[in-house]
């Protein structure tokens, strides 16, 4: 038996209760992920628990590396089953991290393995998923089922036909597949990469987009195609906020000066992507999507490896930029117009946690309770201590009781355990709260907290 047993994080009775009998048997609407379209359409099935595992999860390549594990068993040719020796032999040097956590309860709740992972243990777990994965309901889709998943959020680029998400929606799967329209190329200006992109934009949309007009008349012909696919949110990775207006004439100036391969200042880059991610929020505000801001990560930090294997291979870390002032009037510029659509502001330094919980404050409105979201703890943060501190402060400064809750983020079908790791942990800070007297011992109020916050904020939230 290992240490993931029923009241596992929780506490005291008060978290046992709320969790057990409000949060536990709950659907999961996960509305920010990374999961290929194209494997559950396919409905994909795994050869081996290291293709399931290990594939694209830079956050046990992280792990592994500080293991001192040589990269062909983490993103090299290594064979499968190597590859997951490594993570075994890894496993048991990860206390304190949440991965140690998420290994367990995944091999508990997907494969039915109680026993903790080790080099011990490692051939006979191999053997036992292995032999699991040949059944049907370890499939792509199943998986989705077995979690009790009613939405998934996919996160796509504007030049994806969607044709996966197409083809999931006409067949029987009972679950909704919608994509998320994320256009960071589209801001991009200053990358080398920048006028490949727009050929891209040119083949799907048709438009030629040599002049700044006829670029945005493509941009918003994308949106309304991914709105009639069932798109519920837009996505934006901003590693630097940025915010420096610019006219229109002077924006445009710089998209055709780009175009001609010219080197644009700080500031032009700042005001075509000011400029361009204002007319986009102005869309998604008539589309009544969510917009997602994810600020602050320092990406790629590793350059040997960066040209070795690309980017989102785990060299990414925290960025310490400062984010208050331009964020606060980028929103603002959006409000004075009445144009500002719901958003959800995530961070990665948690030095900036109280300064996106007041933000999001500064910008409610009467049109949906929590309109402007201090999004759940991201990335570095979506452990024990990062999902406390995040609803702590958004309780101390905001209202929780609107609080939208947890995604995965994720590339893994097996990653929804998160939610239930959300959870728990949840429960048991109002568990945790009742203990100490700062709230009262109602566990009829405190449910419907965990009920809103687990399930139905999000629900209504992405008007699904």
């Amino acid at each position: 038996m290992t240490f993931i047993n029923e009241d596992f994080l929780l506490s005291n009775d008060y978290a046992r209760e709320l969790y057990h009998q409000y949060a536990k048997d709950l659907p999961i609407i996960d509305y920010h992920n990374h999961l290929p379209p194209s494997e559950i359409n396919s409905n994909r099935r795994f050869k081996n628990i290291s293709e399931i595992w290990l594939e694209g999860d830079h956050y046990k390549w992280r792990l592994l590396r500080a293991n001192g594990i040589e990269e062909k068993y983490i993103t090299g040719e290594a064979p499968a089953k190597e590859k997951f020796m490594k993570w075994a032999q890894t496993v048991p040097n990860t206390i304190g991290n949440p991965l140690y956590h998420w290994t367990h309860m995944e091999l508990l709740r997907y494969f039915e393995i109680d026993e903790l992972l080790n080099e011990e243990s490692a051939r006979r777990i191999w053997d036992t998923a292995n032999e699991r994965l040949k059944d049907e309901s370890m499939h792509a889709q199943n998986l989705l089922i077995k979690s009790k998943v009613e939405f998934v959020g996919t996160t796509d680029d504007p030049t994806d036909d969607l044709s996966f998400h197409a083809s999931i929606k006409k067949s029987d799967f009972p679950i909704m597949v919608a994509p998320s329209f994320r256009p960071d190329n589209a801001l991009d200006i200053q990358s080398e990469a920048f006028n490949d992109w727009l050929i891209k934009l040119e083949e799907v949309t048709g438009i030629n987009v040599d002049k700044f007009h006829s670029f945005l008349g493509a941009l918003s012909m994308r949106i309304e195609y991914f709105n009639d696919h069932g798109c519920r949110a837009s996505d934006h990775g901003i590693n630097v906020m940025f915010y420096e207006e610019g006219s229109e004439k002077e924006v445009s100036d710089i998209y055709e000066k780009s175009r001609r391969g010219c080197v644009l200042t700080e500031k032009e880059v700042h005001q075509f992507k000011t400029y361009t991610l204002q007319f986009l929020a102005e869309k998604y505000y008539e589309m009544n999507w969510a917009m997602q801001f994810h600020l602050g990560p320092l990406r790629n930090n590793n350059t040997k490896m960066y040209k070795q294997i690309g980017p989102d291979s785990g060299f990414d870390s925290i960025g310490d930029q400062l984010l208050a002032d331009p964020l606060s009037k980028f929103l603002d510029s959006l409000e004075i117009k009445n144009r500002l659509p719901k958003t959800i502001l995530y961070c990665l330094n948690p030095r900036d946690n109280y300064i996106l919980a007041t933000i999001a404050g500064n910008f409610q409105d009467s049109s949906i309770p929590g309109k402007v979201q201090f999004g759940t703890a991201w990335w570095y943060n979506d452990h024990i201590d990062g999902m406390k501190n995040q609803m702590s402060i958004l309780s101390n400064v905001g209202l929780i009781k609107h609080f939208i809750g947890m995604l995965t983020d994720s590339r893994s079908f097996l990653s929804f355990s998160r939610h239930e790791y959300f959870r728990r942990v949840l429960c048991n800070l109002f568990g945790k709260w009742v203990e100490n007297g700062t709230i009262p011992p109602d566990i009829s109020l405190l449910g419907r907290y965990v009920e809103d916050i687990s399930y139905n904020n999000t629900k209504r939230y992405f008007n699904l």
